[in-house]
């Protein structure tokens, strides 16, 4: 299933990349694609997880920077 997000307030284009590994590497996480320019994410996960990986996913970003906003769009 492809999940999209909106990402506010990311102000770094390494950080970003780093965070799309990071993001990649979750377990569950198909793929990910994390767009600096654009500020969306965008993720593919297994249906029956989706809250359980998209709440890691959030909280991951939210380590890494916490100035950061994520909203599903």
């Amino acid at each position: 299933m492809k999940i999209k997000f909106k990402i506010q307030g990311l102000d770094c284009a390494n950080c970003a990349a780093e965070m799309e590994r990071e993001i990649q590497a979750l377990e569950g996480i198909e793929s990910a694609s994390l767009s600096f320019m654009s500020e969306r994410l965008v993720i593919e996960c297994d249906e029956a997880r989706k809250d359980e990986i998209v709440e890691k996913m959030k909280k991951l970003i939210k380590d890494e920077e916490p100035e950061v906003t994520v909203e599903e769009i």
